[in-house]
């Protein structure tokens, strides 16, 4: 199998500009370049550029991946609407990194997996996980949270390294979060042991009741500024601004205090376990259940071939003259269930000796006397 690599960009908070498109484009004749986009995969060659470049230059969203198991995301925010300090509190490991620029954060996250992927085709995830960015921009921690266990996944940390603070809604992701949960291939049991201490997280949207209370009680100095930042269309961030405002300071802490990479670890295999092992009670529960059901169903099929024996040797009989190996094959089938059912009723003895009969008539078929043999028909 060729190689194939999928590279994906995405401009958010401001188009591309015509000169940017044109240095784009210098660098690659058969990418899918827009305003917002630069899209392209490769079987045989590779990028020609440096994706960390470009998303201080250009972009605010990249996904990348390869069918040797490589997935990779970068975001990017301004500096306004995510602090580098608390990005880099979240991402410190080689899994997820940020680093900062003068203007902006830049997140990036990246999952192997040795055995590589199934599906190599790369459209629909960036699209699927991009709103989370406008979340974390609001004030949502879930998705650096997410990035820590991701090294924590990777075995990146120290056993005794401490877990920065739960955010709220951890144990209810929304669709774009999970999305990522998905394409980082994070562990669903260590998420699940992550999510114990998440407080419920606070209505995303307000009613526009208490909203217009809010907005009344702001000073009318801070009213025009708002205005005249939407007017001006220069601030992509101003709604979830806004929302962090209203929202307030986000817990710093989780209610259960903070627990070390070995609890959560230890706390995920226990988990792992123990749902392993209720799956494989509710595998024999099931497959004693079909046992059952199919045994019920065989007795009584038994029951009605008990008063058509007669007509089921004529069927053989018909069955075994077209001399088709597909009736050959019934026939034998229903020979079987003659058999099951001298067994039951103790007509064996009379069953071997019709059998018998049955071998000596059809002496010169070698593919019937095959097939009876097979059957454990002798």
């Amino acid at each position: 199998m060729s190689e194939y690599q999928y590279y994906e960009f995405v401009a958010v908070d401001r188009p591309l500009t015509v000169t940017q498109q044109r240095e784009l484009r210098a660098l690659s004749t058969r990418a899918r370049i827009t305003s917002s986009s630069f899209v392209n995969d490769y079987q045989w060659g590779d990028l020609k550029g440096d994706p960390r470049e470009w998303m201080q230059r250009y972009f605010d969203a990249f996904l990348y991946l390869a069918n040797w198991g490589t997935h990779r995301i970068a975001l990017r925010l301004p500096i306004a609407a995510l602090d580098p300090g608390t990005a880099a509190e979240y991402c410190v490991g080689e899994s997820a990194c940020s680093w900062a620029t003068r203007t902006h954060v830049i997140l990036d996250l990246q999952s192997e997996d040795e055995d590589g992927d199934e599906v190599y085709e790369g459209g629909g995830y960036l699209a699927a996980i991009l709103p989370a960015r406008a979340g974390l921009a609001a004030g949502d921690r879930r998705l650096l949270y997410l990035a820590w266990l991701l090294c924590v996944q990777s075995r990146e940390l120290d056993d005794d390294e401490p877990e920065p603070p739960v955010p709220p809604g951890l144990g209810d992701l929304s669709g774009p979060l999970r999305a990522l949960v998905d394409f980082l291939r994070l562990d669903p049991d260590l998420l699940a042991v992550a999510a114990e201490t998440s407080m419920p997280q606070k209505e995303a949207t307000p009613s526009t009741a208490v909203l217009s209370r809010w907005v009344k009680a702001l000073p009318e100095s801070e009213k025009d500024d708002v205005v005249l930042r939407l007017l001006r269309g220069d601030d992509a961030h101003l709604r979830s601004e806004l929302l962090a405002r209203f929202h307030g300071p986000i817990p710093k802490e989780s209610t259960g205090g903070r627990r070390t990479v070995t609890d959560l670890l230890a706390a995920a295999g226990e988990r792992r376990l123990r749902r392993q092992r209720l799956a494989r009670e509710r595998e024999a529960a099931e497959r004693e259940r079909r046992e059952r059901a199919a045994a019920v169903a065989r007795e009584q099929h038994l029951n009605v071939l008990a008063g058509r024996q007669e007509q089921a040797w004529q069927r053989v009989a018909a069955m075994i003259e077209t001399k088709k190996p597909k009736e050959y094959d019934a026939a034998v089938a229903l020979l079987s269930d003659l058999k099951a059912l001298a067994e039951r009723d103790g007509g064996t003895e009379a069953f071997h000796r019709r059998v018998r009969q049955l071998r000596e008539r059809h002496a010169r078929k070698p593919s019937l006397l095959d097939r009876l043999d097979r059957a454990g028909l002798g």
